[in-house]
């Protein structure tokens, strides 16, 4: 019998298995989700000049009253330099004329016969202003090699200049579910059967990274449905299968592997729920061979399928990331393999949901994050601190 890995090194030989996916340069409004292939560099100066930080009055030193000679809108600067004693009216977001350091808001100024006059203390020096420069300057570094572009980091890029960025290009998956159970339709289900669902959360999640998902099945319980299904994923750079993984008399996925030519690199991981995980691959395509329960397959996603597309995407951290949070109730000792339940968090603390069977999808719908709690674990008090994976898909 295989000896069960540890979660970590499962893991790291699951990525080794990994290509990295050309790179391709495509319209920055269409990257999102995706992961840059090299440092980027502002190919220009945010903000390009200095800017009025308020509405107000642009001034230099000297304590008034100034002659009002003009006017700067954001977009339309005023042309011109200011001489002694002279300001211009100024919009939030308008560059600062010659002349001026400083910003006298409006709130503070009193207005007549074209004389400004100030009503308390002047302000210092570059008071109100946005310095040039003080977000980037051309040549900065500003996004590495690795960076996910979400919405802030696409709002960057495009504000520093780039119309188009290189990233990874996105992998091909072939979601293949398995099982006589399962029912296409949710509607047309017999009290035998249940809906095939599990596909369809696989599919969610890959589409979260921007990935090609191609679904396949769901696939009967015979060694010719899995030849046939194995056919259509030829083509995929990761075929993740869900159910059959186990060592019942139906479980085909492991046979069906081997008959088509996928060399097995492991088969179960010390974690629950999750153990009867394959890892294999045929050539340059790797293989992952989920658990059926939808919680145990949403969970091995989470933990390994996720990761492996994020290291395709060349990703800088594939691995989820796990924060410390606090126990807003008790946790019981854990068991003898480590133990992912699912949790709600709020301001009081990540507590576990009570039901943590793995067929039990309602509860995973009310999660917020797993909780690891290592092999042989103590018991934890309330309040004491517990490590989490947030559930996301970034």
């Amino acid at each position: 019998m295989a000896a069960m890995l540890e979660l970590e090194e499962a893991q790291k030989r699951l990525l080794a298995l990994a290509s990295l996916m050309p790179a391709e340069q495509i319209p920055a409004e269409e990257s999102l989700g995706r992961y840059l292939a090299r440092d980027l560099k502002a190919a220009r100066t945010q903000p390009a000049r200095d800017l009025s930080a308020m509405d107000g009055y642009a001034i230099g030193d000297g304590p008034g009253p100034w002659n009002l000679v003009g006017e700067s809108r954001a977009g339309s600067a005023y042309d011109g330099t200011l001489g002694a004693n002279e300001t211009i009216r100024i919009s939030t977001g308008a560059a600062l004329p010659q002349g001026a350091d400083r910003i006298l808001i409006q709130e503070n100024a009193a207005v007549e016969n074209g004389l400004v006059s100030i009503s308390c203390d002047a302000p210092g020096p570059g008071r109100h202003v946005r310095k040039r420069g003080i977000d980037f300057v051309e040549g900065d570094t500003i996004l590495n090699t690795g960076s996910k572009i979400r919405p802030a980091q696409l709002a960057l890029a495009i504000s520093a200049g780039h119309k188009y960025l290189e990233v990874r290009q996105a992998p091909r998956i072939a979601v293949l579910d398995s099982g006589d159970e399962l029912a296409v339709d949710p509607t047309q289900c017999s009290a035998d059967q249940i809906p095939a669902s599990n596909g369809v959360m696989l599919s969610a999640m890959f589409a979260e990274l921007g990935c090609d998902v191609r679904r396949i099945g769901p696939v009967p319980d015979s060694m010719d449905a899995f030849r046939e299904a194995l056919r259509q994923a030829d083509g995929a750079d990761v075929l993740v299968t869900s159910g059959g993984a186990s060592v019942g008399d139906h479980d085909l996925v492991k046979p069906a592997l081997e008959e088509w030519g996928a060399s097995l690199d492991f088969w179960k991981v010390a974690i629950k729920p999750g153990k009867p995980l394959i890892v294999a691959n045929k050539g340059r395509q790797v293989v992952l061979g989920l658990p059926g329960n939808p919680v145990s397959s949403f969970v091995t996603a989470f933990l390994f399928a996720l990761p492996l597309v994020r290291q395709m995407m060349g990703a800088s951290s594939p691995l989820p990331r796990s924060v410390t949070a606090f126990a807003q109730t008790g946790l019981q000792a854990g068991g003898k393999r480590r133990e992912f339940p699912r949790a709600t968090w709020d301001a009081k603390g990540v507590s576990p949901l009570e039901l943590q069977d793995s067929s039990a999808l309602s509860i995973l719908s009310q999660s917020y994050c797993l909780i690891d709690r290592p092999a042989g674990a103590l018991e934890v008090p309330a309040g004491e601190p517990v490590t989490v994976y947030p559930i996301e898909f970034g």
